[in-house]
């Protein structure tokens, strides 16, 4: 006898196959979980980050307004993006990549940059902001990479096409990044170059021996700081040293045990009181784990998982070269940082501070992300159809209001 629930199955399927045939599935896919984490990004920060505030700032709500502020300046460039011609943005890629590398070696300069928990990565802005030339520096690669390498799409069957002069220049911005000490940032990078290499079609033995040397410079750079060998050699038993390099890792799990599955309630957490520290950055998922529960933080993971298939969705579709590349760069970007966040906060990774894209406390992170979802939204519209529903849907609007005035 059919159940209720298995007569309802096909349905929901086959709603979701109609739902995902729309010309715009991929355009509102995008624009719905970049809304719905940058919101529940901005309530975090807000709850993880009040009692630091109220203890630092005299003002339980300095850290949010500070987030806030950038997350409008970010909405703002995801619009302009969003809506700026692609062939405009190409040439303005360059420019972009040339700035974004000068920024990165002003943090050389001494008296310039600004260190940070030991990373030299920070330029001083006016009112106390700080910006972080390494961020910018994620979003220029990608364009950059994807220009160059839809101008050589008949050449890319030619490894050396592929490799130069992309590898050195990425491998230059790269290492620059790791002589700011940032290496969470090189990780990203790093697993860029290599996510880019294997859209083009790199052949097998060619990636091996980029995979070698990148594995050689990560070691040399772990193994170059005490304080990250410390963090490595921690990684696998925390309460072995938990006082000191364990100390994080530990309360972060204690936060998402103290959660369970519904959580104890919004602005409930004890860790955020000083005993985790980063709760409002590096580990805001564990203060999410602990207020929101295991639901909370399946609710992040799902739409972090919707928004990679909203990005892969637009690659395989869009007729556009530059399109495939640049979406398949921001979603390598995005998502490498994504899992290392969450893999570092649920112990399956070694601790690097790196933030949750859309979510974590952090001005430039944000803003370029929005800026990068909004080049997202632009790829979207490259889909068969896609500017047509857009036009469409904007007729329909200035219809309605016309007739609502009459």
């Amino acid at each position: 006898m059919t159940t209720t629930a298995e007569r309802r199955s096909p349905a929901i399927v086959e709603a979701a196959r109609r739902t995902l045939e729309r010309p715009l599935a991929s355009y509102q896919l995008v624009l719905g979980s970049t809304a719905l984490l940058l919101g529940l990004g901005l309530i975090m920060v807000l709850s993880a980050s009040s009692v630091y505030a109220l203890r630092n700032y005299g003002n339980s709500f300095a850290i949010v307004e500070r987030q806030l502020i950038f997350a409008v300046l970010g909405v703002i460039g995801a619009v302009i993006a969003a809506r700026i011609p692609l062939r405009l943005m190409r040439k303005l890629i360059l420019p972009f990549l040339l700035v974004s590398v000068a920024l990165i070696l002003a943090t050389f300069v001494p008296g310039v940059g600004v260190e940070v928990h030991g990373n030299r990565n920070w330029l001083p802005l006016v009112g106390g902001f700080q910006l972080q030339p390494s961020e910018f520096a994620k979003l220029a690669l990608v364009l950059w990479i994807a220009d160059l390498y839809a101008r050589r799409q008949k050449y890319l069957s030619t490894p050396r096409y592929v490799l130069t002069p992309m590898v050195p220049i990425a491998g230059f911005v790269s290492l620059l990044v790791v002589g700011q000490h940032d290496l969470g940032t090189a990780l990203v990078l790093f697993a860029l170059i290599v996510g880019m290499l294997w859209v083009a079609g790199l052949p097998a033995r060619h990636m091996g021996g980029i995979l070698a040397g990148l594995f050689v410079l990560l070691v040399i750079a772990v193994a170059t700081s005490p304080h990250r060998v410390a963090r490595l050699l921690n990684f696998t038993n925390p309460q072995s040293d938990p006082e000191s390099a364990g100390f994080q890792a530990i309360h972060g799990m204690m936060a998402l045990a103290r959660g369970g599955f519904w959580g104890v309630g919004l602005g409930g957490s004890r860790q955020k009181w000083g005993s985790l520290p980063e709760a409002h950055t590096d580990f805001i998922l564990a203060v999410i784990g602990e207020e929101l529960g295991l639901l909370g933080t399946f609710v992040v993971l799902v739409l972090f998982i919707v928004l990679a298939f909203a990005g892969i969705r637009i690659a395989s579709r869009t007729p556009d070269p530059f399109v495939r590349y640049a979406a398949s760069g921001i979603m390598i970007w995005i998502m490498v940082q994504a899992v290392i966040n969450i893999g570092m906060v649920l112990g399956l990774l070694p601790v690097i501070g790196i933030p949750l894209p859309l979510i974590s406390y952090g001005g430039s992170s944000l803003l370029v992300t929005l800026v990068a979802m909004g080049v997202l939204l632009n790829c979207a519209k490259t889909e068969p159809g896609a500017r047509r529903a857009l036009a469409a849907g904007r007729a329909n609007r200035a219809r309605d209001r016309v007739s609502r005035r009459s």
